[in-house]
């Protein structure tokens, strides 16, 4: 697999190894090992106050760990911070901006400090496509409008390894779309994407793996599909009359009946099910497919 930069990457380009953060008696981390190798996009899923945006500053160096190390495409994240961080692209939960400046005159300046040249039309493209007016003052920008010139000044320099917490917030479905195809692209150029978010839809439709946090906690590092692999899809069918009863059936489960409406879980063998109904006239049918919320919602109860 390749890097951004176009050489032969030796390893991951993110390492957390046995990383422990303590608030007080907060345990705010608790031996997190993960990993994120360049070309791929990883999800950090969890509720609040799972240890997300915690994991995230230690990468960052804004905070440091009280055991474990984490490194940054070999480099370690405290010991050799500032060589770590000049290849991150990075956009905080909280977006705080020069309130008084224009956007295109803090794009400049932050521009300043990257390593090479950021060119102009990298960052028209960019703004095109969040539909961000840089010629605006700051103060006079929606929340929206600000996450999208964080997002920019993060992109813009087209690093190795991005770091994003959680990337679409505010940010209408169109824009969100278009954040998820500009992540993907630069995966797909080998770059290392982390991103934190509450958004499992977003999670579905761009993440190679997830890795979910619960309590400081790492739960399960998996793939969407592995994650939902055995889970029952939701069935509903709609009869004339009645609704048949094939509850005997395998892999049928919460049966609910309301009137001629048939509701229920299915993980068996489609075979039977076409078996049982076979014969009948159906008025309606819907199904939809094991969702990854219901996966992660399944694994919190379990552990």
């Amino acid at each position: 697999m390749s890097d951004a930069r176009g050489g032969v990457a030796a390893g991951p380009a993110i390492e957390i190894r046995g990383l422990t953060k303590r608030y007080g008696d907060l345990l705010a981390l608790d031996n997190l090992d993960l990993e994120v190798w360049p070309g791929e996009i990883v999800g950090f899923l969890g509720p609040n106050g799972a240890g997300k945006s915690t994991t995230i500053r230690l990468l960052l160096d804004l905070i440091r760990a009280d055991a474990g190390s984490a490194t940054i495409r070999g480099r370690d994240c405290h010991e050799d911070g500032v060589a770590a961080r000049v290849g991150v692209g990075y956009l905080p939960g909280d977006v705080r901006l020069y309130d008084s400046w224009l956007g295109r005159d803090l794009v400049r300046y932050v521009s300043g400090f990257r390593p090479g040249e950021t060119s102009d039309a990298a960052i028209g493209d960019l703004a095109r496509r969040l539909r961000l007016d840089l010629s605006r003052r700051i103060r006079n920008l929606s929340k929206g409008n600000r996450q999208k010139l964080g997002l920019l000044i993060a992109l813009m320099h087209d690093p190795p390894v991005l770091v994003l917490d959680e990337p679409t917030a505010g940010l209408d479905p169109l824009r969100q779309r278009a954040v998820w195809q500009l992540l993907r692209e630069r995966a797909d150029r080998g770059a290392a994407v982390l991103f934190s978010s509450h958004v499992m839809s977003e999670v579905e439709e761009v993440c190679d793996r997830v890795a979910v946090l619960r309590a400081g906690r790492l739960l399960a590092v998996d793939s969407v599909a592995g994650l939902v692999a055995g889970r029952p899809a939701l069935l509903h069918l709609r009869f004339p009359d009645a609704p048949p009863d094939f509850r005997d059936i395998g892999g049928v489960s919460r049966w609910r009946v309301a009137g001629h409406d048939l509701t229920f879980d299915f993980a068996g063998d489609p075979t039977d099910l076409v078996r049982a109904l076979q014969g009948r006239e159906i008025a309606e049918f819907a199904a939809r497919p094991p969702r990854l919320d219901d996966a992660i919602i399944e694994l919190y109860e379990r552990t």
